[in-house]
């Protein structure tokens, strides 16, 4: 059974007031991606999902970088399963299957029911554009680097960031400059384009605001911003009259919290937030 203790590739720590800091720990392959690596994301994430202790996620990258993409040199991922004796529609399922088992994993992060707050340094380059487009707030050092990089490898990006990040920025043809020629772009740029919330001038000052937003969003009652999120995803992927009426659906159970009464009544005393109950 898959326990915290037992990734061998990233670092969970409970650092108090319901905030959990994740950290990809592989800094000697500047946290490249093996297959070893991605599954344990989806574990992590998957435990992250229902751990009453955790409100808030902080995602980061031990190191020099956040993430260099794929690691290339741990074998073939879109070749593991197939077989040189198996027909090609064999081994093309079996691709699919491959490419479906590491989207998951990082969709594991989108349906995340904690808020996933991503701090970006250094490089941030093709399956870490696809990590980071499954967060939902992006920060970034002014040192970090990025690109969609898998056209420079004979491919079309299939773990997220086509998929994702038009939604996320709202500028096609901005999504299509940076993805049809994998070109580098600087963390200024992402934030211009929406990519990025804020970039800080290094990464003790990101790690430090980020971590103090994180703690602000623990302090407010868990059922508000686990259904928020909940709710922006859906939204996201659903038209608004559909939306409108699944929020509806949702918060005809969700507004008999106690919570409710708690945070008004807290708000017009202008007192700090009560303690919430775990979730």
């Amino acid at each position: 059974m898959t326990s915290y203790k037992s990734l061998k590739f990233l670092k969970v720590e409970n650092v108090g007031d319901f905030v959990y800091k994740v950290t990809l720990n592989r800094p000697e392959k500047y946290n490249a991606l093996n297959l070893e690596i991605w599954g344990e994301i989806g574990d992590c994430f998957k435990l992250i999902h229902d751990d009453p202790d955790c409100r808030v996620v902080i995602l980061q990258g031990e190191g020099k970088h956040f993430c260099t993409g794929l690691d290339m040199s741990s074998g073939s991922v879109l070749g593991m399963g197939s077989s040189d004796e198996q027909d090609q529609a064999r081994k093309s399922r079996a691709t699919r299957r491959n490419v479906e088992w590491m989207q998951r994993q990082f969709t594991y992060v989108d349906d995340c029911s904690k808020p996933v707050l991503l701090a970006i340094h250094g490089y941030c380059m093709g399956a870490g554009v696809d990590l980071a487009t499954a967060c939902d707030i992006r920060y970034a050092s002014k040192d970090a680097v990025f690109s969609v990089k898998e056209v420079d490898v004979g491919m079309a990006a299939d773990i997220g960031t086509l998929n994702r990040l038009p939604k996320i920025v709202g500028n096609q043809s901005w999504v299509k400059d940076i993805s049809l020629s994998a070109r580098n772009f600087p963390a200024g740029e992402a934030f211009q384009f929406g990519f990025l919330s804020r970039v800080f001038e290094n990464r003790e000052e990101m790690l430090t605001e980020v971590s103090k937003f994180a703690k602000l969003l623990a302090l407010k009652s868990p059922i508000a911003v686990q259904g928020t999120k909940h709710i922006l995803n859906y939204s996201r992927d659903h038209n608004v009259h559909d939306s409108l009426t699944y929020v509806a659906t949702w918060n005809m159970s969700q507004l008999l919290t106690e919570d409710v009464f708690k945070a008004g009544l807290a708000s017009m005393s202008k007192k700090p937030p009560p303690p919430f109950s775990k979730l």
